[in-house]
């Protein structure tokens, strides 16, 4: 498992009851003025489509066709103008944020909707899109020095938000909304590399203060059990898992502690800002050459955008639509 990248607990939590997860939306972190419709040209707003775990599923193949997406390689290049390509395409605007690190060109990409000319609360939500250079993981010691395609480590992420772009009605969540792709957090121990580089580089640089981030990273496993990190924001770990449990996700939304998880929220956390880590780490192709698309799952993206989305619309600020 992930052995260096992450620390990983020796114990689950026992016992905890999931009535535990009790404790009210976070609307603390969702204060802020609402959007407000002006004008007689919205008779008939046009419906915004339902999350469909198929459609962020051929974003996953659209990832892995680019091959291994290691940052500064032209498959990374690809998948990032991709990323443009569909957040114009859905109607956000882009800003594209580049870095060098160890004298390869590196860039994060930040899709953004919900700005009105008022000042609202901003939520973060964030995957990383590079893929691990070597296969350091993997059973076989032949492998070990193969890139990683990184369908669900990686490509998952991406698609949630990329599918989230679409489907999302910023409006109904009271906020602006940010999906930052990050680059250069993958490849850690590899060369004298550290990891989760793109995340720290864009918090070292907010301008603002989030009232949250949420990070999605590997949650595409076809056999899904997305436990609580214990360097996550608990607050906010438990009104998702309970907003998780309204929608019937019991089975996968699993309200204990079971990893500490070193990952692109933990920049975020260190600035104060409340930030989740949403991984499934029960994944046994970690870092392996076996991590491919038919490893993924659309129900398991579906689960992950659908409870996302339904939290920002329970917790959106009162007076939002």
């Amino acid at each position: 498992m992930r052995t260096t990248r992450y620390l990983r607990s020796c114990s689950l939590v026992l016992g905890i009851a999931c009535a535990a997860i009790l404790l009210a939306g976070l609307s603390g972190c969702a204060s802020g003025r609402a959007l407000v419709s002006t004008g007689e040209a919205a008779l008939t707003p046009t419906p915004v489509p339902e999350f469909s775990g198929e459609r962020a599923y051929q974003d996953v193949l659209a990832q892995v066709a680019f091959g291994p997406r290691p940052t500064g390689s032209e498959a990374s290049v690809k998948t990032g103008d991709y990323i443009i390509e569909q957040l114009k395409l859905a109607g956000w605007q882009v800003e594209e944020q580049p870095f060098e690190y160890k004298g390869l060109n590196a860039r994060n990409i930040i899709g953004r909707r919900g700005s009105g000319g008022d000042t609202r609360p901003i939520v973060i939500l964030g995957a990383h899109y590079d893929t691990r250079r070597q296969a350091d993981n993997d059973i076989d010691p032949k492998n070990r020095t193969q890139p990683v395609l990184g369908a669900n480590d990686g490509a998952s992420g991406v698609a949630v938000l990329l599918e989230m772009a679409r489907t999302l009605d910023v409006p109904q969540t009271g906020r602006e909304i940010w999906l930052a792709f990050f680059d250069a957090e993958d490849n850690g121990r590899l060369d004298g590399w550290d990891w989760i580089q793109g995340s720290t580089y864009m918090a070292a640089n907010l301008t603002v203060t989030p009232t949250a981030m949420i990070l999605f990273d590997m949650i595409g496993d076809a056999d899904q059990q997305l436990y609580w990190d214990r360097n996550s924001d608990q607050a906010l770990n438990e009104s998702i898992w309970q907003v998780a449990a309204t929608l019937g996700y019991t089975d996968t939304f699993i309200p204990l502690h079971k990893w500490t998880m070193i990952d692109d929220h933990i920049p975020f956390r260190n600035r104060g800002i409340p930030a989740i880590d949403l991984i499934d780490f029960d994944y046994p192709h970690w870092h392996t050459v076996r991590d491919t698309a038919d490893k993924v799952s659309p129900l398991s993206l579906e689960r992950v955008g659908r409870t996302i989305i339904a939290w920002l619309k329970q917790t959106a600020p009162q007076g939002a639509p």
